[in-house]
């Protein structure tokens, strides 16, 4: 069976969805498409309403499928995963969760990919289990941002200039804690762990997480680590304090 590369396929669903988690899949590849769909619409809650083979048109799939995470290549013959996500996200009313398809050749895209609105990154040749886990937690709202992404950023930054502290917006907006726990974000630490860090309990780490993400205006954590570099509060080599 194939797939005609000028039209998605919709699928059927699998189960109530009313209650699922509704996934589309963009990948040029015909088989990362079938293997992607056969073993999300296996698992209870997770329903995969379409596919697509390229970036091309994806605004209409996503208004007629209404998904709410999109598995979303960066590399595509025609309209590439970068600009699929800004048209997605820019366009659509009820704008889904972006979760990019990535493989290790793929780093140098990561932050324009992020800084187009992606929510997280997953390795093509990541376990299954990893693939379901990714889904749900994209689709809860949560950022998928793994220390292998992170620490790409931060090579990223590296071979940049320092980036001046001129913008002082960030720090006039949050309180000393809340800074503190977004330069441990951005340095890619979980919450968890930067509970320890600041001897705060987790609970109140969320807390700062989510007053950051309100006062700065942000989609989610990912975005804290694109702000923190961009407007300087953490920068490459600096020590933690």
């Amino acid at each position: 069976m194939s797939e005609s590369r000028s039209s998605p396929v919709a699928l059927p669903s699998s189960s109530d969805p009313g209650s699922d988690v509704r996934v589309l899949i963009v990948d040029d590849q015909a088989m990362i498409r079938a293997g992607f769909a056969a073993l999300l619409n296996a698992q209870q809650g997770i329903d995969v309403v379409g596919t697509a083979d390229d970036g091309e048109g994806i605004v209409d799939v996503v208004k007629r499928t209404k998904p709410d995470v999109v598995l979303m290549d960066i590399r595509m013959p025609k309209v590439n995963g970068l600009d699929a996500t800004r048209h997605v996200l820019a366009e659509s009313d009820e704008a889904p969760r972006i979760l990019m398809l990535t493989t290790f050749d793929a780093d140098e895209y990561v932050f324009s990919a992020l800084r187009a609105g992606a929510s997280g990154f997953l390795l093509k040749d990541a376990a299954p289990e990893e693939l379901v886990y990714a889904v749900r937690v994209v689709a809860a709202g949560d950022a998928l941002l793994s220390p292998q992404v992170t620490r790409t950023l931060i090579s990223d930054y590296a071979s940049r200039p320092a980036t001046p502290r001129t913008d002082s917006t960030v720090e006039k907006l949050l309180t000393e804690r809340e800074l503190d726990v977004a330069r441990l974000v951005a340095r890619g630490h979980s919450n968890t762990e930067i509970a320890a860090m600041l001897f705060l309990a987790e609970q109140t780490v969320k807390t700062h997480v989510s007053r950051i993400l309100s006062k700065l205006d942000l989609r989610d954590r990912v975005q804290i680590v694109v702000t923190a570099y961009e407007t300087g509060l953490v920068r490459p080599g600096e020590a933690q304090s």
